[in-house]
């Protein structure tokens, strides 16, 4: 594959250290905010500045179709990726009422969506294809495919970024996608397909079988063909996942802090991680989902989520709530009094 990702460096820990003393020096005790704390200092050295600028925000929603679904993966049929796309841009989706509010931009992307979507405001075409292929029978998408996809999610990150939006995040969309990112769960870190795999979207125990089986006979079909980031992707993931992998990797190469959803955006993160190990400098992740393989990659990735609220929707909802966090860990960095501007005694040696 001949997809390059620009150099990504890691933050400078001189920020970091420089922050930390910013930190000391607000009217509070030392390490009062607790979390709140460390997300503003690596806000900070992010952008190499002690007023890092988080106001805006978007969160770009990816939405596909997945081959696999016709392993009867999934409780809901695969028409309903393209009706919930729909949803969102009538705004009606539970994204749509927690982006708004909290302040965040939001559009959709078709990155392959199986049914013709009628041209809207918000709507952003980056279609592959309709759909990927059954992987449990072939290769969910070609190599061209993959990096086609890969090169979109990243020119989404750097649309966002030339419209003047300096947090970003990304959700998604798609019918039989926990498949797909319990498969990629599973090549990464090797544990078995029933520990890792959830029910989604409600799949009752025939249907959770089905599931299993299904990313249990694509790992063994795949199994030589698993070793590279970009092979697991074009072999087991969706069109969304490989623009939102993308994603990631563009806000992480123009250093713009990126926030992950659920369990299908940390699936891309972490292959996103596999690429380039200097990637996670500069993504937070939202929360901890319900889905068993979310916690394992969060492990793997070395990320402790904002929230764990037991959500397990997906569409970004879950990276709309951590961003208004990480907006307010920053306004109480740089809106508080210092000591000594404040008139304030700081505590004795």
């Amino acid at each position: 594959m001949s997809f390059r990702v620009p150099k990504i460096d890691h933050i400078d820990p001189h920020w970091m250290a420089a922050a930390e003393r910013h930190q000391n020096d607000l009217t509070k005790p030392p390490g009062s905010l607790g979390r709140l704390e460390s997300i503003a200092n690596r806000c900070a050295a992010i952008f190499g500045s002690l007023t890092p600028p988080v106001d805006a925000a978007r969160i770009v929603v990816f939405a596909a179709d997945h081959g696999v679904a016709e392993e009867g993966v999934s409780a809901y049929p695969r028409e309903v990726t393209a009706q919930m796309v729909l949803n969102f841009l009538n705004g009606g989706a539970a994204i749509n009422a927690l982006a708004q509010a909290n302040g965040i931009d939001l559009v959709v992307v078709d990155a392959g969506v199986a049914t013709p979507l009628p041209d809207a405001p918000g709507l952003i075409r980056h279609h592959i294809a309709d759909g990927t292929r059954n992987f449990t029978r072939e290769p969910a998408m070609t190599e061209a495919q993959a990096e086609e996809a890969l090169e979109a999610g990243m020119a989404e990150a750097e649309a966002a970024i030339a419209d003047g939006y300096n947090l970003v995040g990304c959700g998604e969309m798609g019918i039989a996608n926990t498949t797909s990112a319990a498969a990629i769960t599973a090549a990464l870190t090797g544990l078995p397909v029933k520990n890792i795999t959830g029910r989604g979207t409600g799949a009752d125990d025939a249907c959770f079988t089905r599931k299993c089986s299904a990313i249990e006979r694509a790992l063994a079909r795949h199994r030589s063909h698993l070793a590279a980031p970009t092979d697991i992707l074009q072999r087991l993931g969706g069109f969304e996942i490989a623009e939102m992998c993308g994603f990631f990797l563009g806000a992480a190469a123009h250093r713009r802090p990126v926030v992950v959803d659920g369990f299908i955006a940390t699936a891309a993160a972490a292959l996103a991680v596999r690429v380039d190990a200097s990637a996670p400098d500069y993504m937070f992740a939202a929360h901890r989902s319900a889905e068993p393989g979310h916690a394992e990659l969060l492990k793997w990735i070395g990320k402790e989520p904002l929230l764990d609220l037991g959500m397990r929707l997906g569409e970004g909802t879950g990276a709309a709530l951590a961003m208004k966090l990480i907006q307010s860990a920053v306004a109480a960095f740089t809106g508080m009094a210092t000591f000594s501007s404040a008139g304030v005694s700081n505590r004795t040696p």
